[in-house]
C-alpha cells in the first residue's frame, strides 16, 4: 500500500498572514533568476487558453522546475479585462507545487498576490541591473494589481524624488495615486495623459490594460539614458521604440518569441526583435555572464513576460514558511 499523500492549501489570507518582507520577495525571485542563469532550472514557455472569443480574456499557463529548491510548479492565471465591471480583479491565479523527483503534489497556493509580488520584484530586479543608479523620476502607466508592487519595490531600491502614475480610467488612477502616496509617505503625481507621465522619466514602466494594440507610448517621449519596461498584454509602444535602444533585455527569449500576446509582439513579427538583436536574458546578467548597464548614457529596454520560476520560488518560500508556522489547510489527498 503506498504511503499517504498530503497537500497544503495556502489561501490569500494565509499569504497575507505570512507577510513576506520586500527583501524576501526580491530575494526569492532573484534566486529563481540565478537558478535559471546557472542551469539549475527548467522553464517552459507559457501557453494560453482562450475559452470564448466573445469575452475579452484568456488563461495563461506557466510551467517550470527549480532543482536547487526541489520544487516544480504549474500556475494558471486568468487575465480578464472587464472583471472590474463585476467587482473582480482582472487577474486571479492558482499555483500547484510538486516534488520534481516523484511527481507528488505538495501544495495549492492562491497565487493572485504571488503574481503581483513576483511581477513587481522582477521589475525592480531588472531596474537594479539596468537603470542608472541615480534614477530619481519614475513613470508608471497602469493601475492594475501588479502596479502596486512595481512602484513599492522600485521605490524601495531607488527612493525616487518624483513618482508619476497614469491609467486609462480617471477614477482608477486617482484612487491608485492616493493609495501609493499613503503607502510610500511621499507625493505621487497623477498624470492626465501618457506624455506628461512618461516624458523625461528615468524609469518608465508600461503596464497598461489595452483592448487592442495602440501606440500610446511614443518613442519621442523616451529620455536618453532611461530604462523602459513594457509588459502590457497588448502593445502600447511604437515600432520605432527598439530603434533607439542601446540594449534590449528579456526575461526568457523562448516565451518572448512565441504566442500572440505581449508588449513587443509586433516587433518580433516585423523582424525588429530577434535572438540576435537582444542583449540577452536578465538571468545571465544576474549570474554575471553578461554585463548589465555599462554607461549612464545607455538607453535600455527590459521586456518581461513573467517567469514561472518566479512564481515557484515565491510559492516554495511561502510553503516552507506555512509548514513551519502550521498555516493553511492540510488535506489528505490519498
Amino acid at each position: 500500500m503506498p504511503d499517504s499523500v498530503y497537500i497544503r492549501f495556502i489561501s490569500a489570507a494565509d499569504v497575507e498572514e505570512l507577510s513576506l518582507t520586500d527583501e524576501e520577495i526580491i530575494g526569492a525571485v532573484e534566486e529563481g533568476l540565478r537558478a535559471q542563469g546557472s542551469g539549475r532550472a527548467v522553464i517552459e514557455p507559457r501557453v494560453h487558453l482562450e475559452p470564448d472569443p466573445a469575452i475579452d480574456g484568456h488563461f495563461n499557463i506557466l510551467r517550470g522546475s527549480i532543482s536547487s529548491m526541489g520544487v516544480a510548479g504549474v500556475k494558471i492565471v486568468g487575465d480578464f479585462v472587464d472583471n472590474y465591471l463585476v467587482g473582480l480583479p482582472s487577474e486571479m491565479a492558482l499555483l500547484n507545487l510538486f516534488d520534481p523527483s516523484t511527481g507528488m503534489p505538495k501544495a495549492v497556493v492562491e497565487a493572485t498576490s504571488i503574481t503581483e509580488m513576483r511581477t513587481g520584484a522582477l521589475t525592480a530586479i531588472g531596474a537594479r541591473y539596468l537603470a542608472r543608479s541615480d534614477s530619481k523620476i519614475l513613470a508608471h502607466v497602469g493601475a492594475r494589481g501588479t502596479a502596486y508592487w512595481n512602484i513599492r519595490l522600485l521605490d524601495r531600491l531607488f527612493d525616487f524624488e518624483q513618482i508619476r502614475v497614469h491609467s486609462r480610467r480617471p477614477e482608477s488612477r486617482e484612487e491608485f495615486g492616493r493609495r501609493m502616496s499613503d503607502e510610500l509617505g511621499k507625493p505621487v503625481i497623477v498624470a492626465p495623459d501618457w506624455e506628461s507621465c512618461v516624458s523625461g522619466a528615468d524609469i518608465v514602466v508600461e503596464a497598461s490594460r489595452l483592448r487592442r494594440p495602440e501606440p500610446l507610448l511614443k518613442t519621442s517621449f523616451v529620455a536618453p539614458g532611461s530604462l523602459i519596461i513594457p509588459y502590457g498584454t497588448m502593445s502600447a509602444v511604437e515600432l520605432s521604440l527598439t530603434d533607439i535602444m542601446d540594449k534590449i533585455v528579456v526575461d526568457d527569449w523562448a516565451q518572448c518569441a512565441t504566442g500572440r500576446f505581449g508588449a513587443l509582439r509586433a516587433h518580433v513579427e516585423n523582424g525588429k526583435l530577434s535572438k540576435d538583436t537582444i542583449h540577452g536574458e536578465l538571468c545571465n546578467i544576474v549570474v554575471g555572464t553578461l554585463p548589465g548597464r555599462q554607461s549612464p548614457l545607455e538607453t535600455i529596454l527590459f521586456w518581461h513576460r513573467g517567469l514561472s520560476l518566479s512564481d515557484i520560488a515565491l510559492g516554495s518560500l511561502l510553503l516552507e514558511r506555512a509548514e513551519r508556522q502550521s498555516l493553511g489547510e492540510r488535506f489528505h489527498l490519498r
